[in-house]
């Protein structure tokens, strides 16, 4: 395979960069701002989120749709769980990112042997200014937000967007990223083989019978180990 492999894509969040604070925190910090309790389970959020990329316009209206729903779940007013989706999204700056191991350096090296590209769940504006803020905007042709751009991963349009855009079949690209639901999943189901940088940069035990990543590694800073790649 390496041989024919042309492109590497990476997955955003978790795999290259990570929130200086949680999206507990964020919102814990959202409804002091309105002056309310925790009204619904601030764990639920991020289970949540997937369930609203297709239907949303911008992550601000993702976040109103979603409280909403949470707070009416809850027991709660749905104009409630907008007010803290509005606190929220001013407590939120997107710029307030870390880079996790082994990033920029790794691109570096990558792109003298291969073409870049991201495939993200996420608002494209939003995913903007994180890549502004870690210094990565012009490394990555194409950025497919997907969700947005596509239906959301783990379905295959995604993948099948960015390698039409690259003119690669599934062999030639390799997918780096931290979900084995969505990263690992969404690679399986175009053809791609798939990279797991488990989310706690650990090598994670898998469970269950979910899908079996190509290659498991602990950073991006150890795809140098990965024998498709000659980094």
């Amino acid at each position: 395979m390496s041989d024919s492999l042309e492109a590497v894509l990476f997955d955003l969040d978790d795999t290259l960069c990570r929130y200086r604070r949680s999206s507990t925190a964020v919102l814990e910090c959202a409804f002091e701002r309105v002056g309310v309790d925790p009204v619904f389970d601030p764990a639920a959020y991020p289970e949540r989120y997937g369930d609203y990329l297709a239907s949303s316009s911008s992550i601000g209206d993702l976040h109103r749709q979603c409280f909403g729903d949470l707070a009416v779940e809850a027991g709660a007013d749905r104009e409630l769980g907008i007010a803290v989706a509005e606190a929220f999204n001013e407590e939120r700056d997107q710029r307030a990112v870390d880079p996790l191991a082994g990033v920029p350096d790794v691109f570096d090296t990558l792109e003298e042997s291969y073409r870049l590209g991201l495939i993200t769940n996420g608002d494209p504006a939003m995913q903007a200014e994180k890549l502004e803020a870690l210094g990565l905007t012009d490394t990555f042709e194409p950025v497919v937000c997907s969700g947005y751009d596509t239906a959301p991963k783990p379905d295959p349009e995604p993948f099948e967007v960015a390698l039409e855009a690259l003119d690669l079949t599934p062999e030639q690209a390799l997918y780096v990223g931290n979900s084995l639901t969505s990263d690992v999943s969404g690679a399986q189901a175009a053809g791609l083989p798939s990279v797991w940088v488990p989310a706690d940069n650990g090598r994670a035990a898998m469970t269950g019978t979910g899908p079996e990543p190509t290659y498991t590694i602990e950073s991006l800073a150890a795809l140098a180990s990965v024998p498709s790649l000659s980094v």
